[in-house]
């Protein structure tokens, strides 16, 4: 506990943390509530599974260490910049095609230490929080590495968050500064802040005093624009004098690799954002693993990040994947666009293509797709959420991408624990998220009573290994139901590991249906209905019934300008799936309710359908 404590001090998380281990197996029997309906036993009948302990006990345990290739870094992010500028200071780091701006690594490490001595002189100092809101934009990566050079801890802020939220992330990280975009989209940043800080109108530019935000000094701003209470992003760049280089020595000297260094919040797709906390051994050593693994390291890359930066996968599979690396990230637009995307691949040559699968569907589908020259493509990763099988082979064939990997993690691991490598058979790299990454050790437990499950059973996901957070930033309560006392992450992901050490996810443990007995989990049907010919992309979720308790209910998106019925889509899973999985309602829709990095959200589905259906 002293350890943890010592890194970040008398306030945030600590990383010593105990758990009651259980909540439910996917084949033992299973009584939980949601809402008034109960879910009923569960008995399995697969013969597998009715072997006597004796037999049970000569299995192989759904257990998986990989020792790694190569030894864990012990190193900051400084550090690792200054080593890969070295090597490569004329290469290019990072391109912002929307905004024409390009830097060598060099050129950006010369820009990042003007930045550094800008905060220093605002006051900025180690251990402190900055908030950084806002889309992709060379100031957002300024900011991530300058932050880094000093040991002040980045909170990352989801560009799409609205008043209530911001307010929430800035009290619960406690920020002493926010650097901000102007506008986005429809979005008005200062209008926002102004509304959750209504001293800005007269504060002096860090020196604010605001009765809701007490934790709040400075406001920085993107451009010149003198907006009142605010200071200029530009004029960081002339802040800094002979004090402020001491000080940046000194902070660089002392800032240790287990340190905190970054506050990510979760997604939100299950309830109220927690922030997650990682270290600098935490996300250097996750970068690195994610390059090796698609082959960063073996020649020079360019990396299409259309995915948003506040998140762990633009931040540490992208903008730090590529320091590491010494890969260049080429930036399409501030937000995701489906032909910007393109269009950067294009224009820029790259190499590898990043995206979530609702993300690489839109590129799929795109009316112009066959307009782009994206042959210099030939990896890339898919992640953030259950990649379809259908998906995955169209980016093979459709987009070059032979090369292309799918990682599996979240926020509170760095964020990846599995990967498909280049040398996995297509079998296992379309229907798997490959074994665990370096380093890590994974186990899938019965959820009922904590005992690793025999392989080829379902159970949940726990990871342990460099990878797992310190914890929530000041929540110590929900740190100890995510952790245990062996330092064993749950991840609350249903899954199964065959005899190879494959692992495949087949549902949230929230996200199971439980239709009269029957466990369902909706990824299976997923991944079934995206073989439709008129499907554009589908999503699977459990509706209350009161004789069944659930029922299937299926979303479909359809390819533009096709139709079909509910009938149409039933009929195409009669005869290939179990009647009790065949979607009882099909809902089409245009479009379905994501996170900003394009995560569905199956809980706002579920609730809209009560709405529908006039369940309370």
């Amino acid at each position: 506990m002293a350890y943890f404590m010592r890194a970040i001090g008398k306030t945030g998380v600590s990383g010593v943390c105990t758990r009651s281990a259980q909540k439910e197996n996917a084949l033992k029997n299973l009584v939980c509530q949601r809402g008034k309906f109960q879910r009923r036993p569960i008995v399995a009948t697969h013969r597998r599974y009715l072997a006597s302990s004796s037999v049970l006990s000569k299995q192989e345990l759904s257990y998986f260490h990989n020792a790694g290739p190569t030894p864990l870094i012990g190193k900051t992010i400084g550090r690792m910049m200054d080593e890969t500028t070295e090597k490569f200071p004329d290469r290019d780091a990072h391109v912002f095609v929307r905004d024409g701006i390009r830097r060598t690594f060099e050129e950006f490490r010369e820009e990042t230490e003007k930045i550094v001595l800008g905060l220093l002189a605002l006051g900025i100092k180690r251990g402190d929080r900055v908030g950084m809101w806002g889309p992709t934009t060379l100031e957002w990566v300024l900011t991530q590495f300058a932050t880094s050079r000093i040991g002040a801890i980045m909170v990352n802020i989801n560009p799409v968050y609205r008043v209530h939220e911001l307010e929430y992330a800035l009290k619960m990280s406690g920020c002493k500064a926010i650097v901000c975009d102007k506008t986005f989209r429809t979005l008005d940043y200062y209008a926002m802040l102004r509304e959750a800080c209504p001293e800005l109108d007269t504060g002096k530019p860090g020196q604010l005093d605001c009765a809701n935000l007490p934790d709040l000094e400075i406001a920085i701003f993107r451009g010149q624009d003198n907006l009142p209470g605010t200071i200029n992003f530009d004029d960081l760049y002339n802040m800094g004098g002979s004090n402020e280089v001491e000080l940046r020595d000194e902070f660089e000297k002392k800032t240790q690799f287990d340190e905190p260094i970054n506050i990510q919040f979760t997604s939100g797709t299950t309830g109220f954002p927690k922030g997650a906390t990682l270290t600098h051994h935490n996300i250097v050593n996750n970068s690195f693993d994610i390059g090796w693994t698609v082959g960063f390291h073996e020649k020079p890359h360019r990396i299409c990040v259309p995915v948003p930066l506040y998140h762990c996968f633009g931040m540490v599979g992208g903008t730090l994947c590529g320091m590491v690396h010494g890969a260049t990230c080429v930036f399409p637009a501030p937000g995701f666009e489906a032909e910007a995307a393109l269009q950067a691949v294009a224009q820029e040559r790259c190499t590898a293509l990043y995206g979530t699968p609702t993300m690489f569907i839109d590129m799929l589908h795109h009316p112009r797709l066959s307009e782009f020259d994206v042959s210099s493509l030939s990896t890339g990763v898919m992640a953030g959420s259950p990649c379809p099988i259908e998906t995955m082979k169209q980016c093979i064939s459709q987009l070059n991408m032979k090369d292309v990997s799918i990682c599996y993690g979240l926020t509170e691991v760095s964020p990846v624990i599995f990967q498909t490598r280049r040398d996995d058979p297509i079998e296992k790299r379309v229907s798997t998220v490959g074994k665990a990454t370096a380093h890590n050790e994974v186990k899938i437990i019965d959820i009922q009573t904590g005992e690793i499950v025999p392989r080829n059973t379902s159970g949940e996901l726990c990871s342990r290994g460099y990878t797992t957070m310190i914890g929530y930033w000041n929540n110590q309560k929900k740190t100890d139901e995510a952790i245990d006392k062996a330092r064993w992450f749950h991840t609350g992901d249903m899954a199964v590991m065959n005899d190879e050490g494959y692992v495949s996810i087949v549902g949230r443990n929230k996200d199971m249906i439980i239709r009269g007995g029957e466990n369902i989990y909706p990824v299976e049907i997923e991944n079934f209905m995206y073989k439709h010919p008129k499907i554009a992309d589908v999503q699977v979720i459990g509706v209350p019934d009161e004789r069944l308790g659930e029922i299937v209910c299926a979303w479909v998106k359809l390819k533009e300008g096709q139709t079909a019925t509910e009938d149409d889509i039933r009929d195409f899973c009669k005869g290939e799936m179990a009647h009790f999985k065949i979607p009882k309602i099909v809902h089409f829709t245009p479009e379905f309710p994501l996170t900003v990095t394009g995560k569905v959200q199956k809980f706002k589905m579920r609730e809209e359908m009560t709405r529908i259906m006039g369940l309370n």
